[in-house]
């Protein structure tokens, strides 16, 4: 940079150079991509500073999605925000498209097209698409915070420090789980696994050695769920990601500093710590969610399969992608959803705005990081189930547990 870029890019070099100062960083490096968190609307601060970055001509230089927002833009009414509060979030999206941001709104923006390379440094908010794009992509970023994000997109640039360093990328934690092979016949293993992992290793990076065979949104669950009880940002997984094809790779030649051996014990135990109620089988509950980290296309389809032809009780809030409602192969998913009592939520999710029906009440969820979340957000209690279990329970309208707690 010449340093003529124009007042919005010098506050934003300005912002990007301290923070790099304050990490102890020693230089900066080129990023070929964003995901922007701070997008999401908490209070008129955010919007004034993405509106000051706009009429100061700031723009971003580098392929850049947004998370997700405090509105559903393709669902009026669903985000019960008062008329000032909405306001400010629109403006807010319109500062952040102004400057050239995708309109994603989407929390899995990995699975929305944008995938940098393997070895690619990027500058990604949002603690799950942080660890999905270290762990599952091999792209490097940290977990850039609200407004750093930006900054960094604006000037192409973030501080070279922390993950973006190969040696920091090296797994320290040997993770055996060889002795588990019925617990990852259940679907509901992987969001476990990742909500005991963030809570066993904080921001280490640990190498599971013996998963067999994970799919991507198996990964997904997982790295969202290990990002929300813990400050995961990386994971390894021995023969799958792209940085471990061996434990060798994994470890960078070096011998693991522990090693973890884990247990049903261990798993049954964070289970049961997911759920903050204990209600037993039949009681009433006030709603079921899913889709956090936001559905895939995959995900929709197979609980509009499971639901078929019957009606819920109880809502069953399903959030998810607009560019999974986009796709071809979702054609009259979603109306055939909404007909059978499924609300369907885009661009944003239950957790970050205000969607749920009431401040208080019973959610049922299969979703680690709702699990973790909802209860401080809304006011709701949960219930952490299976995906079987969710959608029998908005069906019956009670609460409904054939899998093993």
């Amino acid at each position: 940079m010449t340093g003529g870029e124009g007042d919005g890019v010098a506050m934003a070099m300005r912002i990007v150079v301290g923070a790099a100062r304050l990490l102890g960083a020693q230089s900066l490096t080129p990023i070929a991509s964003a995901h922007i968190d701070g997008c999401l609307y908490h209070g008129d601060s955010g919007a004034l500073f993405a509106e000051r970055l706009t009429a100061l001509g700031a723009r971003v230089r580098v392929p850049t999605t947004l998370n997700v927002g405090a509105l559903d833009l393709l669902h009026h009414g669903r985000a019960r925000l008062s008329p000032e509060a909405a306001s400010m979030a629109r403006r807010m999206a319109a500062a952040y498209v102004a400057m050239g941001c995708r309109q994603t709104w989407t929390c899995s923006p990995y699975q929305a097209g944008h995938r940098p390379k393997l070895g690619a440094d990027v500058a990604w908010g949002e603690s799950n698409a942080v660890a999905f794009c270290n762990s599952v992509l091999g792209a490097r970023t940290n977990r850039y915070g609200d407004f750093l994000d930006i900054c960094c997109a604006i000037v192409g640039r973030a501080p070279r420090s922390g993950l973006h360093l190969p040696e920091n990328r090296r797994a320290t934690v040997l993770v055996e789980t060889a002795g588990l092979p019925s617990f990852f016949e259940e679907e509901i293993a992987y969001p476990i696994l990742g909500a005991w992992l963030g809570a066993a290793v904080g921001d280490e990076i640990a190498a599971f050695n013996g998963l067999p065979s994970p799919s991507e949104d198996n990964l997904k669950a997982l790295g969202a769920a290990a990002a929300s009880t813990g400050a995961v940002g990386l994971f390894h997984v021995i023969g799958t990601t792209p940085e471990a094809s061996t434990q060798a790779e994994a470890f960078g030649g070096l011998a693991p500093r522990r090693t973890i051996r884990l247990a049903p014990e261990d798993l049954r135990a964070t289970r049961r710590g997911l759920s903050t109620i204990r209600i037993e089988p039949g009681q009433a509950i006030d709603a079921v969610a899913v889709g956090s980290p936001h559905l895939s296309l995959d995900e929709l389809l197979d609980l509009d399969r499971r639901l078929g032809d019957r009606r819920c009780r109880a809502p069953l809030y399903a959030c998810t992608g607009r560019h999974v409602l986009a796709d071809p192969r979702a054609s009259g998913v979603e109306p055939r959803l909404t007909a059978r009592g499924v609300v369907v939520v885009a661009d944003t999710c239950i957790v970050v705005t205000p969607i749920l029906p009431a401040a208080t009440g019973v959610l049922v969820t299969n979703s680690g990081k709702f699990a973790h979340y909802t209860t401080a957000n809304t006011g709701f209690e949960v219930v952490f189930a299976s995906l079987r279990d969710c959608v029998e329970s908005a069906v019956e309208g009670r609460l409904t547990m054939a899998d093993a707690q």
